[in-house]
């Protein structure tokens, strides 16, 4: 949609105006201030144009998606966005890029030659213009229905109730694999109790939401004294949907009140509380979107002690959490033998009993596969079929273009408006980040520490009060999770979202959003035919076979490139690109076989995120220091040990990585290595991120300066730094990640102090026994190898009672532990949730009293070579 477009173009321009560059550019080149006043003029009349019509399209709902003249309209404004975002880019490489001797030779060279700044303010003048054309040729040709006009909201209620009336439309038999949610519900609905109860209906749209709220609907009604159904929309009326329940509940009755039409809202809550207040009643909210719509019609739903229920349809957490937990009924997707019933019954008649032939059933598991369980769309596809020759060949071009169909084909329309108004109704700073997502392949696994980084190096994340970007795009997360946009796969010891998938379903059509807006392109070969020609402002490469300049015809308008194919060629990729894309945002360039960084690299002045993780590059040229904007720097995994001095200098950067596995079994101490930064660490003072440094004596010191950092991991740790380090370490109180490793096996680690927050910790080498007293009950994970300890550590740690993954690692030479016994007593470790012990050749004891490690789920009990017996208390694990 246009709105994220803009919005992203707003950002940039205040961005630039806001530019301290832009400010020492006045002063320095007095010569051309003219030019530049004029130039920051436009900008800003243009900044303020694009809010105002940004604020206008976030107003008008879906009911101008069918409007021709609106969709040109848009098309034309979104080219101009770009443009105008292109200008913004020039205007900014022209005066935000020094080198650090003072203004550079570029920036110098651009302002002697008039041209340059003649030609933008030329071009600007032409964008503002043609956005004041735009606003006119609006008023002249386009006529749009504004969602902010409530008067005739009544529309959208009745095509939400449209929409719902074909999901109503199933018959019982059609209902497939819902039989427990069914009974659950008919239970809920005629229950005993007396109370009014609030019963919510919750899944992800398609899901039969509705079409099972109306099947137990159509049955349960009659069993109450009066009932109603209303479809809300996000855009609804309170007004209209408080006289449609009326006008409902009113039927069969005399007459609904003579005077409703002139009443206000509380007149017809009111009237509404009057007629339900000695009733059994039922009433249905279906497909409500906002919780406040369920606060606004409480108001009227009246608590009577007459057993009177209200079921809520909802695709929205906040919703659902109308009714108590043991009130809320969530559907899945169905089981795969559950989706095969259905399509047979949908995609073949009753005289064959419903039966697919036998030579079309193996093409049709694989069509039925890629609905993933939607029952919208395995009725659909079903229907579809069903009207379709029953061959081979037919099943064949139906099981290659579904992903068209679904996108195109009029009969499916049903099926993309439900799915749709998913998107249509996010709010703007989800959108942008809802379609990024879709860029990547099916089933692709996020991750939220990688996805914050990128989103917010793309520029999507806001600025909200205290919170960090990253927190900021962890709720971005939170949200799509809660409007079930997304698809939770893992969650962390913390309750947060580690990783999650996008629905196949979803993603088709935000793919399609995602081209039609040219806001980015999914590239796969075999798709796109060898070559790419479609515009868009982010590539996401999936595979690639030829060179990036033979397959892709619009480099220069690129902001971000990620790479997903390893294989794909790459010797030419980044002198290509530094090349022909300077106003880069993005690389994401993982596991590629890239041997050199370009000097050049330098030039992407706008760069934010750079990732050559998994790579082959041995050293970072010093025209890294160019970066100011850099974001993130990734060069985990990669042959650099010593960054350039220079690297000091990228004050934005917050997360380094630069981290190289030495030994991937982590068997010996020295499992991996860092990079040293000899001085000026002290200035990055923004890092939340940095793995691993080489202690120095300069470092750890200047670590303390670092307050920000969220996670460490520092190498060659010596015992003449921990003093020093501990002090340092006290000082980032925000840090939740530590990991320390000794510079050798004979270095005795003391870290009397740590920060309080830290929730992950592992330590790698001696350790010194006072260290166990600065560990804080915030600890969650404890991880210690090669420790050398004699005597038995769990006295010592049975006081963190949070902990929820204890580990006692290996080594080849030495172990974490060299006793013999290890005995956890009765209420030790009540949260702990995993527990290792691995590789120590001298335990032959391990006692587990009844009541220790009450949650245990998963215990690993590896080559102790000494234990000759099954643990006496494993029995009292029950959890496992």
């Amino acid at each position: 949609m246009a709105e994220a477009v803009i919005l992203s173009t707003v950002l940039k321009i205040g961005v630039a105006l806001g530019n301290k560059a832009v400010q020492q550019a006045n002063s320095q080149f007095q010569k051309f201030i003219t030019q530049l006043t004029e130039l920051q003029g436009r900008m800003g009349r243009i900044r303020s144009e694009l809010r105002l019509m940004h604020g206008f399209l976030c107003r008008v709902d879906i009911r101008n998606l069918k409007n021709q003249n609106y969709g040109i309209w848009v098309q034309e404004l979104r080219m101009l966005a770009h443009k105008i975002e292109d200008i913004v880019d020039e205007y900014l490489y022209l005066v935000g890029h020094k080198h650090d001797t003072g203004w550079g030779t570029y920036l110098k060279k651009g302002f002697k030659q008039p041209n340059v700044m003649l030609s933008l303010n030329r071009i600007a003048k032409e964008a503002e213009v043609n956005l004041a054309y735009l606003f006119q040729a609006k008023d002249r040709w386009v006529t749009v229905v504004d969602g902010g006009n409530s008067s005739d909201s009544s529309y959208i209620v009745e095509r939400s109730q449209h929409l719902a009336s074909i999901s109503r439309s199933l018959v019982e038999e059609d209902l497939v694999g819902v039989d427990k949610s069914r009974e659950k519900l008919e239970k809920m609905l005629v229950g005993d109790d007396l109370e009014r109860c609030v019963i919510a209906l919750h899944g992800m749209g398609g899901l039969g939401k509705t079409a099972l709220a109306a099947n137990v609907y159509k049955k349960e009604r009659e069993k109450f004294e009066c009932h109603a159904w209303v479809s809300i929309s996000q855009t609804y009326s309170i007004k209209d949907v408080l006289k449609y329940l009326i006008t409902e509940l009113y039927k069969g009755r005399n007459s609904t009140p003579a005077n409703m039409d002139h009443m206000d809202t509380k007149d017809l809550q009111d009237e509404l509380k009057s007629f339900l207040d000695d009733k059994k009643y039922l009433i249905v909210l279906d497909d409500v979107w906002d919780p406040e719509a369920v606060n606004d019609l409480f108001r009227a739903l009246v608590q009577n002690q007459k057993s009177s229920r209200v079921l809520v349809t909802t695709r929205i957490d906040g919703v659902a959490h109308h009714a108590l937990q043991d009130r809320r009924i969530t559907l899945e997707a169905l089981s795969r033998d559950h989706s095969w019933e259905l399509f047979c019954k949908m995609g073949f008649s009753r005289d064959t009993n419903h039966k697919c032939p036998i030579e079309l059933e193996e093409l049709a598991q694989e069509i039925v596969s890629k609905c993933k369980g939607i029952p919208l769309a395995i009725v659909a596809v079903g229907r579809l079929l069903f009207v379709r020759d029953k061959t081979r060949e037919e099943f064949k071009r139906i099981h290659d273009q579904l992903e068209w169909e679904l996108v195109n084909n009029p009969s499916m329309e049903h099926v993309r408006n439900i799915l749709y108004l998913s998107y249509v109704y996010l709010p703007t700073h989800l959108k942008s980040c809802f379609l990024y997502c879709s860029l990547f392949p099916e089933d692709y696994l996020f991750r939220r520490k990688k996805l914050a980084r990128l989103w917010t190096a793309e520029g999507f994340i806001e600025e909200r009060g205290a919170n960090t970007l990253e927190e900021v795009a962890e709720g971005y997360m939170k949200e799509l999770l809660h409007r079930n946009m997304i698809q939770l796969v893992e969650r962390n010891l913390f309750g947060r979202i580690k990783k999650f998938r996008m629905h196949d379903i979803l993603r088709e059509l935000a793919v399609d959003l995602c081209q039609n807006d040219c806001f980015g392109v999914p590239y796969e070969e075999e798709k796109c035919g060898g070559y790419l020609e479609k515009d868009g402002r982010r590539l996401v490469i999936h595979n690639l076979k030829k060179d990036i300049e033979q397959s892709i015809s619009s480099l220069h308008q690129l902001r971000s490139i990620t790479a997903l194919d390893n294989s794909m060629p790459s010797f030419t990729l980044l002198p290509l690109l530094s090349e022909k894309s300077r106003y880069m945002t993005v690389l994401e360039l993982v596991g590629l076989p890239i041997e050199k960084i370009p000097y050049a690299i330098g030039d992407l002045f706008n760069l934010r995120h750079l990732s050559l993780r998994n790579s082959k590059v041995k050293m970072v040229p010093e025209s890294i220091e160019k970066l100011s904007n850099l974001l993130t720097l990734d060069l985990y995994n990669s042959d650099v040990h010593k960054l350039p001095r220079g690297i000091v200098k990228l004050k934005k950067i917050r997360h380094l990585f630069a981290q190289k596995i030495i030994d991937p079994s982590a068997r010996v101490l020295l499992w991996s290595s860092g990079v040293s930064v000899s001085k000026g660490l002290g200035n990055l003072t923004n890092l939340q991120t940095l793995q691993a440094l080489v202690a120095e004596d300069e470092s750890v010191r200047q670590l303390g300066e670092l307050r920000q950092l969220r996670s460490l991991r520092l190498c060659n740790v010596k015992r003449i730094y921990c003093e020093c380090l501990c002090n340092s370490l006290v000082q980032m109180q925000f840090l939740s990640f530590l990991d320390v490793i000794a510079s050798d096996g004979n270095e005795v680690l003391r870290l009397n102090a740590l920060p309080s927050k830290v929730q992950k910790l592992y330590l790698r080498g001696q350790l010194d026994k006072e260290t166990f007293k600065a560990l804080g009950q915030n600890l969650y994970e404890l991880g210690l190898n090669l420790s050398q300890l004699i005597e038995d550590p769990l006295p010592s740690l049975s006081w963190l009672t949070n902990l929820a993954e204890l580990f006692f690692f290996y080594g080849t030479s030495s172990e974490a532990y060299c006793g013999k016994k290890l005995v956890f007593l009765k209420e030790w470790f009540p949260n702990l949730k995993t527990l290792q012990l691995k590789d120590l050749p001298h335990l032959d004891q391990l006692e587990i009293e009844e009541g220790s490690m009450a949650t245990l789920e998963r215990l690993f009990i590896v080559n102790l070579n000494s234990m000759t017996e099954v643990p006496p208390g494993i029995e009292f694990l029950v959890t496992l």
